[in-house]
């Protein structure tokens, strides 16, 4: 079986509610110099693609591409279908990996896993931790083979299709063969924990957490960052009020696989805290 293994992180500067998030400093990195870091440290061998637009705004990706060593492919600003076919077909990928670039806590060991079972199992198309989600919001893995992805790529035409990259594969199992992985520990925290960066509250959490342990332990797991917040359960009040909110509670009427208990909708008053 070819199993060239791209990994495709899509990342632009543009952001409604958070301008800029994925070059954020933390303990002197950019938010995205520090996932990738992480990517990088998953047992299996892949190539790590940084995917943004075409755009002005988004060449200092570019630049920290260049500067983490890194491939770096640029497209098209909204249809990330699009742009993430091109990347992983660009650098000839087999097996190709959507992370996206607002995870940037993900635990390699929970990327090896998927992997490990979408390996051990040949005949899947697609395979995520998603469908339905257990861990924290922020250890997203989706992995579909070239073909898979291709077929995507031809037949999606919804906005949300295209801008959303997989929902295609997911929505369409009459057409895929797609396996899920799930916490092992049978717990459900995908409402309750939330380990990704999209609002202010988001980034002064993820970057306590860095603080907390990535000097003791660059490769700290998501079992470490539960260990800490029931330690210092201040920490997880930085963030909580935004547990549960995702990209579903835009689309509920036209999602057919996702239910109204898989997301929630953001509170309308931000807190005010400062990025400091």
């Amino acid at each position: 079986m070819a199993n060239k293994i791209v990994i495709v992180v899509q990342a632009r500067m543009a952001s409604t509610r958070l301008p800029g998030k994925v070059m954020l400093p933390i303990l002197g990195k950019s938010i995205l110099a520090l996932m990738t870091e992480r990517l990088q440290m998953i047992s299996h061998e892949a190539t790590i693609v940084i995917a943004t637009s075409e755009n002005a705004e988004d060449d200092v990706l570019v630049r920290e591409a260049q500067s983490l060593g890194l491939p770096c492919y640029r497209g098209d600003q909204h249809n990330l279908l699009d742009r993430h076919y091109q990347a992983a077909l660009k650098y000839g990928a087999d097996v190709v990996l959507k992370i996206p670039s607002d995870c940037p806590l993900i635990d390699p060991r929970i990327i090896d896993g998927v992997l490990d079972y979408f390996f051990e199992n040949d005949t899947f198309d697609y395979v995520s931790n998603l469908h339905p989600a257990t861990w924290p919001d922020g250890n997203d893995v989706e992995i579909m083979t070239m073909p898979c992805l291709k077929k995507a790529w031809q037949n999606a035409y919804k906005p949300l299709e295209l801008e959303h990259t997989t929902p295609y594969i997911w929505e369409n199992p009459q057409l895929f063969n797609i396996g899920n992985v799930s916490w092992q520990t049978g717990l459900d925290y995908s409402m309750s924990h939330r380990f990704t960066i999209d609002y202010r509250e988001d980034y002064l959490f993820i970057k306590t957490v860095f603080e907390a342990l990535y000097q003791v332990n660059k490769n700290f797991s998501c079992n470490d960052i539960i260990n800490l917040l029931n330690t210092e359960p201040g920490i997880y009040q930085i963030n909580a009020q935004y547990a549960g909110v995702n990209w579903y509670r835009h689309h509920l009427n036209e999602l057919k696989t996702i239910q109204p208990g898989q997301t929630k909708q953001a509170p309308e008053v931000l807190a005010t805290s400062n990025l400091k």
